[in-house]
């Protein structure tokens, strides 16, 4: 697809105000887009506006469970992006099958954001929904362009801050399965430009990119480099699959469990770009873009879990 990058295109982006849709917000506003933001909540989703000019970010009330409300949020849109990502089958998968059904009738683009670890074969509900919400979306538009990032990186990411909240209060941090699942970890900010490039017309319609960082580390390397950033020392402690499933079973009753039994399948399998993906150039560097590392990004925000916070004199080193 080719589009002008002017205030002409309208753009649709269901979840909007959530992590990744805050920057994809950010980066269609300075492209100059018009971007009309579908929430459940648009009045929490005020703080948008000052990221473009005035009347250029504009929220509406839509969910995806009632297809009048999608159908709505789509009405005249050039282009339709789906970053909604809440674990329900009905959202991830039947309702991401709504917004390609309303994207298909007004024959606008559509940018389905997915995830690396999606498999209808997985033991893991998310990774099932994920592939489930793909299937669905490719059979109601087969133009449908899938993004599939790996573990998303950024100031208000739900990893780093996680584990570094966990290190400040806990004598040591556990290594689901002795830690020797590798991911990937990309950075928000490169995933929204991959979006805004693909609404550019830069990437290829009917097509899976698997979007990951410069270096693959493993759990345990990702804990190690936590306790850095933050400077605390803590004990490693490898935690069988079983064991930690057992624990996350407990512990997902609390209102923010650092962990959840099916975060824990999750770890069962690595979570990095494919081979294919590469040689296909089906990546960040085959768009054009250059990959954030961790330690360029992450100290910026984890040091409010140091001690003396960003006041420290000591610089961490991965």
């Amino acid at each position: 697809m080719a589009l002008r990058n002017t205030l002409e295109t309208l753009v649709t982006v269901f979840g909007g105000s959530g992590f990744l849709g805050r920057h994809v917000v950010r980066a269609l506003a300075k492209r100059g887009y018009r971007i009309r933001v579908a929430v459940r909540r648009p009045e929490l989703a005020g703080f948008l506006q000052p990221m473009g000019q005035v009347g250029q970010i504009h929220a509406v009330q839509a969910n995806l469970r009632f297809p009048q409300s999608v159908t709505a949020a789509v009405r005249d849109a050039d282009v339709v992006i789906n970053l909604v990502g809440i674990l329900f089958e009905a959202v991830m998968a039947a309702g991401a099958q709504t917004v390609a059904e309303a994207a298909n009738a007004i024959s606008a683009p559509l940018i389905h954001v997915s995830a690396i670890g999606a498999d209808e074969k997985s033991s893991a509900r998310y990774a099932k929904a994920k592939a489930e919400g793909e299937r669905l979306v490719l059979a109601a538009h087969d133009a449908a362009m899938i993004i599939r990032p790996s573990i998303i990186f950024g100031p208000e990411d739900d990893f780093f801050n996680r584990f570094g909240a966990l290190a400040r209060i806990a004598p040591a941090l556990p290594l689901v399965g002795g830690g020797a699942t590798r991911t990937q970890p990309v950075f928000v900010g490169n995933v929204a430009e991959a979006i805004a490039k693909a609404v550019d017309g830069d990437l290829r319609p009917a097509t899976i990119y698997e979007l990951g960082g410069p270096d693959v580390r493993t759990f345990k390397e990702l804990m190690q480099y936590v306790l850095v950033v933050t400077q605390r020392r803590r004990l490693l402690v490898p935690v069988p699959f079983a064991v930690m499933k057992l624990q996350a079973m407990i512990l997902q009753f609390l209102p923010k469990p650092p962990i959840t039994p099916d975060q824990v399948e999750l770890l069962k399998r690595d979570n990095v770009v494919s081979e294919d993906a590469k040689r296909d150039k089906r990546v960040l560097e085959g768009i054009g873009i250059t990959p954030e590392s961790i330690e360029a990004i992450v100290p910026t925000y984890l040091w409010r879990f140091r001690k003396t916070g960003q006041f420290n004199p000591h610089v961490a080193q991965p």
